[in-house]
C-alpha cells in the first residue's frame, strides 16, 4: 500500500517549511525528554548515600521511570488519533516539566520517585508522537535520513546521560541534574505550542477504559516482577516475584485477546494487526533486544567503573562521552545509507558489531584498563547506531499508514518494557552473583566484579539472539530504498 495517502501533494521530493519546523521542535523536545531515562544511573551511587537507601531500591528511580512509559505509552496511539497534535504536545511538555521541578526540590527518596513517575508520563507521550509525525509528513524516499536523526535522539540521549550527570555531580549536587534541565524543558513547551499546528483530523472513537486497566497490569506486573528478582537477591521474599509475574502474564494475555475483538470494530486501544507484517514483527523483537542491552549495559558501566576501577563520577561520565558521541555523530550517515541499501545490510554487521562488543567484557576484571573499557563502549556504540535506524524506519514503513499511530505505541511500549527488563535482569544477575561471592567471603570490589562480569555474560548471549533476527528484517517496497526481501 502506498504511503502517499498521508502526505502532501508536493511531498515527494521536499517537505514545506512548516513540517520541518514541527518535526524540528518534536526532535529537539524529545532528546530533552528522553536525556533523563539514564540521568540517573551514575548519580546512583550518590544518591544511595545521600538518601541512605539500598541499591535494590535505588535501581527503581531507573526502573519505575521505565515502567511508567510501559504502562502510558499504549494511551498514546489512542491520544494521537484523539487529542490534535498541539494540546498533546502541551500535555507532555507540562507533565515532563512539573516533574523535573518536583525532582529538584524533592526532600527524599519517595518524592524524588513520585517526581520521576511524572516526568515520564510526558516522555512516554513525546515518543509516538514524534515517531506517528514524521511518518506522516516525511515522503518514504526520505524517510531514512529523517528517522537517522530520530535515532540520534532515541540512542544518544541516553548514551549522554552519564556523561552529562557525571559533568553535574562533579560540579553541584544532585538536584543540579533537573534543575538545569527545567529551562530547557519550559523553553521547548513555550516555543512547541507558538510552532507546532495539527496534524490530520482528530478521530472520536471512545476510550476503553478496561485495555488502559488490563495494559497497566500486564506491561506493571511484569516490570515489578523482573525488578523484584534484583531485591531477592537481598533476602526479600520471592512470593511476591511470583504473584507480579502472574498478574503480568494474566494481564497482558487478557489485554491481547482484548484487543483482538475490539480491532474488528476499529476500537482497539492498541490496534494488534501492525504485526501482521513479518517485518514489523521481528523489527520489534530485535529492538526490544537492543534496548535491553542499551540500557541494561547503561546501568552496568558505571557500577562497574565506579565501585571496581574506583573511578570518579566525573570520570565515568567522560568514558562514556567518546562512544555517545560517535552514535550520534552515525545516525544521519546511517539514515542516508538506509535510503541506498535497505536494512539488512545495515542490520547484520551492526548486530555482529554488538554482540563482539559484549563478548569482550568477558576480559573485564578488578584491574582492567579503562582503555578497554573506552574500546567496549565505543564498539558497542557502532553496533547499535547501525541498528537503530533500520529497524525504526523498515519495521514503521512496512505498517499501512492508518496504523501508524499503534505501530509507534507498540514500538514505544515494547522498548521501555524491554528497557525496564533489561535494567532488572542484569541488576538481578549482578546482585545474585554478588551475594554468593559475598557469602563464600569476597570482598567488595571482587564481589561486583563477579556480579557485573555475570550480568555482562547474559547480555552477550542474549546478542546472538538478535544477530540472527537481522536475517529476517526485509526492508518494505514502498519505503523508498531497494526492497531486499520485503515483505
Amino acid at each position: 500500500m502506498s504511503h502517499s495517502s498521508v502526505l502532501e501533494p508536493e511531498a515527494p521530493s521536499k517537505m514545506p517549511a512548516r513540517d520541518r519546523t514541527v518535526i524540528a521542535v518534536l526532535l529537539v523536545s524529545t532528546f530533552v525528554v528522553i536525556l533523563n531515562e539514564t540521568i540517573m544511573s551514575v548519580a546512583l551511587p550518590v544518591l544511595l548515600t545521600d538518601l541512605q537507601i539500598e541499591a535494590s531500591v535505588g535501581q527503581w528511580l531507573t526502573a519505575g521511570f521505565l515502567l511508567t512509559m510501559a504502562v502510558v505509552i499504549p494511551v498514546t496511539g489512542y491520544l494521537i488519533r484523539r487529542v490534535p497534535t498541539r494540546a498533546l504536545y502541551g500535555v507532555a511538555m507540562t507533565l515532563f516539566s512539573t516533574g523535573t521541578l518536583i525532582a529538584a526540590l524533592a526532600p527524599g527518596f519517595p518524592v524524588l520517585m513520585a517526581a520521576r513517575v511524572v516526568q515520564a508520563g510526558g516522555t512516554a507521550i513525546m515518543l509516538p508522537l514524534l515517531m506517528t509525525t514524521v511518518m506522516t509528513l516525511v515522503p518514504p524516499a526520505r524517510r531514512g535520513a529523517v528517522m537517522g536523526n530520530i535515532s540520534i535522539v532515541i540512542s544518544v540521549a541516553p548514551a549522554i546521560g552519564p556523561t552529562v550527570s557525571g559533568l553535574v555531580l562533579s560540579v553541584l549536587g544532585w538536584r543540579f541534574m533537573f534543575w538545569l534541565v527545567l529551562p530547557i524543558a519550559v523553553v521547548a513547551l513555550v516555543l512547541g505550542m507558538r510552532r507546532i499546528v495539527d496534524i490530520g483530523e482528530p478521530d472520536h472513537t471512545p476510550l476503553d477504559i478496561p485495555s488502559v486497566v488490563l495494559s497497566a497490569l500486564g506491561f506493571g506486573g511484569l516490570v515489578y516482577g523482573l525488578s523484584s528478582i534484583g531485591q531477592s537477591g537481598s533476602g526479600s521474599t520471592p512470593v511476591l516475584v511470583w504473584v507480579a509475574f502472574a498478574v503480568g502474564i494474566v494481564g497482558l494475555a487478557t489485554f491481547v485477546l482484548r484487543q483482538l475483538v475490539l480491532q474488528r470494530k476499529d476500537r482497539a486501544l492498541l490496534d494488534l494487526r501492525t504485526f501482521t507484517s513479518r517485518t514489523f514483527t521481528m523489527a520489534s523483537v530485535m529492538m526490544m533486544l537492543m534496548m535491553a542491552t542499551l540500557l541494561g549495559t547503561i546501568v552496568l558501566l558505571p557500577i562497574y567503573m565506579q565501585t571496581v576501577l574506583g573511578l570518579t563520577p566525573l570520570s565515568t561520565g567522560l568514558l562514556l562521552l567518546p562512544g555517545g558521541l560517535v552514535m550520534g555523530l552515525l545516525g544521519p550517515v546511517v539514515g542516508r545509507l538506509y535510503d541506498r541499501f535497505g536494512a539488512r545490510a545495515l542490520l547484520v554487521p551492526g548486530t555482529v558489531a554488538t554482540s563482539a562488543a559484549l563478548w569482550s567484557t568477558t576480559f573485564f576484571t578488578a584491574q582492567s584498563s579503562v582503555l578497554l573499557v573506552l574500546g567496549f563502549h565505543l564498539l558497542l556504540s557502532i553496533g547499535l547506531a547501525f541498528v537503530f535506524t533500520p529497524l525504526f524506519t523498515a519495521g514503521l514503513g512496512a505498517v499501512e499508514p492508518r496504523f501508524y499511530s499503534y505501530g509507534s505505541a507498540i514500538f514505544g511500549t515494547t522498548q521501555q518494557l524491554a528497557g525496564a527488563a533489561g535494567v532488572a535482569l542484569l541488576v538481578s544477575v549482578l546482585s545474585v552473583r554478588s551475594a554468593d561471592l559475598a557469602a563464600a567471603g569476597a570482598s567488595v570490589v571482587e564481589q561486583t566484579a563477579g556480579g557485573v562480569h555475570a550480568a555482562f555474560l547474559v547480555a552477550a548471549f542474549l546478542s546472538l539472539v538478535a544477530i540472527l533476527g537481522s536475517f529476517f528484517v526485509g526492508t518494505p517496497e514502498n519505503d523508498g530504498a531497494p526492497a531486499h526481501g520485503a515483505h
